[in-house]
């Protein structure tokens, strides 16, 4: 069936100039940390990682890594890609990898390899990348006017630093964010107006989701009038306190969470990672570079307080809920069947595995999770959150793994050998399911 990818991290620009690839090494390797850590725990060095070795020594060091990681799902996907895109059935080992770095990198070379013929070749309905409030979105209208390219490619809202008012990212920000508005920012009342109307403006741009990294969950109730004096706090550039902090961010996610129920988006939530855990690294190499792990701490009532807040006042949109954390399965289950909403089938979504749990593993236990607690069937399936256009692999793994699930029931009898109810399940959650949550305003068709 088609795909709907509701989140990723694809480029827009690279989608709209349909970029080339020069070889495996840059479609594969540059910016995946999910390779880069387990090359690490291989001991290859830096150099050859995200270091100045060459992309064929950095092809050959992947290749030698490849064959040490049976078990882990880079072994399935690393496989998965070569065969449904290249064609290519042996298994990548430093002695496969000449006769493989020259069968992949001639076809890279030809027409039909670019990224957005990726996208079409997995069957992509919809790309929702991911995007900052202040984005112009310039190459999503681009996108809009390419001739002959059937994917919607929408934005997400992903205002990340207009709540992290602790960062040394948030005064800069806000600044750009008055350069997108046209006005200064110099009031809490200010910021919100333009947070409301850069909402509103990714929805004409066919924007029906936002993302949100919560790594560390803590909400507490503020008025108005409170949040606005932490934020005037945080633009005189004085300390603001972690009680503060999560004041202003409760205040202001609410009222965004407000926009995007009226609209009729979809709110995801991410909790639980810990960023940045090596400082030496981060300092040579900077962010999203491997380097980030699971969190843990209390979420349930935190998590609740800010659901039940919204309900209060009629305004919790339609909302996924992920955690890094593979403990916090049952609490996200349990917690959205508090706040399900009669005639909205699957309002609240427990989000795929995630990140670390992308794995077989993980991918079960959050489907078993889900059946155990809630309604697997109006479950909205996979996503890619990914920067490769290679990734669409991973929905084939997902679906494999789900019709294992179910027919491992069917084996033990804990549910009917009915093709026809089962058949329908999946393709439901394949792709049925998000066509419907999600409600996008255009969409490619693909033949099923």
């Amino acid at each position: 069936m088609p795909i709907i990818d509701y989140h990723c991290h694809l480029s827009p620009q690279e989608i709209y100039e349909n970029k080339q690839f020069a070889n495996i090494t840059e479609a594969w390797l540059y910016g995946d940390h999910y390779k880069w850590r387990v090359m690490r725990a291989n001991g290859v060095d830096e150099e050859c990682i995200t270091g100045a070795a060459s992309d064929y020594d950095k092809f050959l060091a992947w290749a030698r890594t490849v064959p040490t990681l049976i078990g882990n799902p880079l072994y399935h996907w690393t496989h998965l890609e070569l065969q449904r895109f290249f064609g290519v059935y042996e298994l990548l080992s430093e002695e496969t990898a000449p006769l493989i770095w020259e069968k992949v990198n001639r076809q890279l070379q030809g027409e039909g390899f670019g990224a957005r013929d990726f996208i079409t070749k997995s069957k992509v309905a919809v790309v929702c990348t991911t995007d900052d409030p202040a984005d112009s979105l310039e190459y999503h209208f681009k996108i809009r006017e390419l001739a002959g390219f059937e994917t919607a490619v929408l934005p997400s809202f992903r205002p990340d630093k207009a709540l992290e008012i602790k960062r040394a990212t948030f005064l800069p920000w806000i600044e750009k964010l008055s350069g997108v508005s046209g006005e200064t920012i110099a009031d809490y009342d200010q910021l919100l107006k333009a947070l409301e109307a850069r909402i509103r403006f990714f929805h004409s741009a066919g924007g029906r989701v936002s993302d949100h990294a919560i790594d560390v969950l803590a909400y507490k109730d503020a008025t108005r009038g409170e949040a606005a004096a932490i934020f005037a706090k945080a633009l005189r550039g004085e300390e603001v306190t972690a009680e503060e902090e999560a004041m202003y961010k409760s205040h202001t996610l609410r009222y965004m969470s407000k926009l995007y129920a009226e609209l009729g988006w979809a709110m995801q939530l991410h909790i639980h990672a810990l960023r940045n855990n090596n400082t030496r690294m981060f300092n040579r190499l900077g962010p999203d570079t491997g380097y980030d792990s699971i969190n843990d701490g209390a979420i349930a009532k935190p998590l609740a307080a800010l659901l039940d807040g919204l309900e209060r006042e009629g305004a919790l949109p339609k909302t996924i809920l992920y955690s890094l954390n593979p403990n916090d399965y049952p609490v996200l289950a349990s917690v959205m069947g508090s706040f399900q909403e009669s005639g909205v089938p699957g309002k609240m979504q427990f989000g795929t595995a995630w990140w670390f749990n992308d794995h077989i593993d993980g991918m079960t236990e959050q489907m078993k999770t889900l059946a155990n607690l809630g309604v697997l069937s109006a479950f909205v399936g996979m996503l890619t959150d990914s920067r490769s256009f290679l990734s669409y692999t991973r929905h084939e793994y997902f679906r494999r793994l789900l019709c294992a699930v179910l027919g491992n029931w069917v084996e033990q009898g804990e549910a009917p050998d009915d093709m026809k109810l089962l058949g329908k399940m999946v393709q439901n959650i394949c792709y049925e399911n998000a066509k419907r949550y999600f409600a996008f305003p255009a969409m490619a068709t693909f033949p099923g």
